[in-house]
């Protein structure tokens, strides 16, 4: 029956018209001249009435293109290292020195790496918002708009655990700037437009759906993960750029791709644009975002714990470990307690708590509702910063490891070709302490604990605070007195 049908092209093209039959809104990339002086980005709650005109698939997109395009821009990055000569090894070597006749070789080479991505203008004061991997280390950055304008950019705040980032140009001429949907709000199958510069095609337009929300552990498991799954068409230097619903509305901030090629396969992850604007207001007020903290360690509910526990469903979150002074401690949390409500929500996993309880500003009093011994229990929680954990994990740390450490500053990132957050330096050692008995001095700096890569002072406070007692675990490291890397085997406490 349907083929007869569609053997007519005109009914068919009909049928199809119909189909798809959306809704479009308003105009998304605006004047400056149009738009509120706050720099404060705004999230479009509802579309107006104007946007509710019915048009088909195609015009939808062409016009939520020209409209946004405009406000997408090109960034392109520079970052200047220094590295290890490659061929130091072989400094002492006779044979060496007879075939290249290099008497005195230095002992580090300067080299430029250029990258490329994508940013999108959030406001008429010049922030863009992109991410934390396209302009994180940078030593330049330079942002090309659509009609030709070039501008150098600065950073304004970067943040690693959500891969955002916030940079601004300085112009006194009206810039175009999008605007923000409810990333809560879509649903699997919605229409969804990428734009952006991938491999230096400037304004390049993809359209797809949305194939899933919540993805998690796409990137390093410990970042703040919430992911749009799409398969509109994203590829390396589409990063940063908007996702966008057929309103206009920004959505969700193009960041990952799933492929072994390193091309599009059907995969690709955004970050959904309600986080994207917490983000972004927090960094361009602040700098930095400082991030809640309860003093646990949850996991989520198995089918086994949850029968263990005498629970009727999965739903909720288990306490493993509750840190001694921290928040939860003083509040009353105890291991074993499932967590299934925080501040008024549902908790149904480990994601959703941990979120939350990050966007939570330190100093709130948030209640917290638990399942112990199958009794319902009420308790209020003063929620802490991440500050606090640091220091609280980093007296553990030293009483297990007899070592203190700190971040790595920008001078020995440059002498030793770090990246930005790479590693942790020792601050000070105990003489008879286990680092120090296996060789450690002040100034040495870790870069990966078991072959994962150490980011900054929380993540090796973590990653060296989730070991067991008498766990062997193998450190790299590397020393500052030559600049090369070792691998160095501990026993921790």
């Amino acid at each position: 029956m349907f083929h007869n049908f569609f053997k007519n092209s005109r009914v068919a093209f009909a049928f199809v018209s119909v189909m798809f039959v959306l809704a479009l809104g308003q105009c998304q990339a605006q004047p400056s001249g149009e738009s509120a002086t706050s720099a404060k980005v705004a999230v479009i709650e509802e579309p107006t009435v104007a946007s509710k005109t019915a048009v088909d698939l195609s015009t939808a997109i062409a016009k939520v293109a020209k409209e946004t395009i405009p406000a997408v821009v090109h960034i392109e990055v520079t970052e200047r290292q220094e590295v290890s000569n490659p061929f130091l090894p072989f400094e002492n070597d006779p044979f060496f020195h007879y075939f290249f006749d290099v008497p005195h070789m230095p002992r580090k080479f300067r080299r430029e790496l250029r990258g490329l991505g994508t940013g999108m203008i959030i406001d008429d004061q010049g922030h863009i918002l992109t991410n934390y991997h396209v302009v994180g280390g940078a030593d330049k950055i330079e942002v090309l708009l659509t009609d030709g304008r070039k501008y150098p950019a600065k950073v304004v705040g970067t943040d690693l655990k959500t891969d955002l980032a916030v940079i601004s140009i300085l112009t006194d001429e009206s810039l175009p700037h999008v605007t923000f949907g409810d990333s809560d709000k879509l649903e699997v199958g919605d229409w969804v437009v990428a734009i952006g510069h991938p491999r230096g095609l400037d304004q390049t337009v993809t359209q797809g759906i949305i194939s899933a929300k919540h993805r998690q552990g796409i990137m390093d498991p410990s970042n703040y993960q919430d992911y749009l799954q799409t398969d509109a068409a994203i590829n390396p230097g589409n990063s940063g750029g908007p996702l966008l619903n057929l309103q206009g509305q920004v959505v969700g901030v193009n960041a990952a791709i799933a492929s072994e090629s390193g091309g599009f396969e059907g995969i690709g992850f955004a970050i959904p644009s309600n986080m994207a604007v917490h983000i972004a207001n927090t960094l361009i007020a602040h700098g930095k975002v400082e991030r809640g903290w309860l003093g646990v360690s949850i996991q989520d509910l198995t089918p086994e714990l949850a029968k263990s526990f005498d629970l009727e469903s999965t739903k909720g979150v288990l306490i493993a470990q509750v840190l001694k002074s921290g928040p939860a401690e003083k509040a009353g949390l105890k291991r074993g307690d499932v967590v299934i409500s925080y501040d008024g929500q549902d908790i149904t996993d480990t994601r959703s708590l941990r979120n939350k309880v990050a966007d939570t500003v330190m100093g709130k009093e948030v209640k917290v509702t638990v399942l112990r011994e199958g009794e319902r229990v009420d308790l209020t929680v003063e929620v802490g910063s991440q500050q606090q954990a640091i220091e609280l994990l980093s007296a553990s740390l030293k009483e297990r490891l007899g070592v203190v450490v700190r971040p790595v500053t920008a001078k020995e990132a440059e002498k030793y070709g770090l990246d930005a957050q790479e590693g942790v330096a020792i601050k000070s050692i105990e003489s008879n302490g286990l680092m120090a008995k296996a060789g450690f001095e002040v100034e040495d700096i870790i870069l990966a604990v078991d072959n994962q890569p150490v980011e900054g002072v929380e993540g090796f406070v973590d990653a060296m605070n989730s070991l067991k007692h008498n766990q062997r675990v193998v450190l790299l490291a590397l020393d500052h007195h030559s600049g090369r890397t070792a691998y160095v085997e501990v026993v921790v406490r």
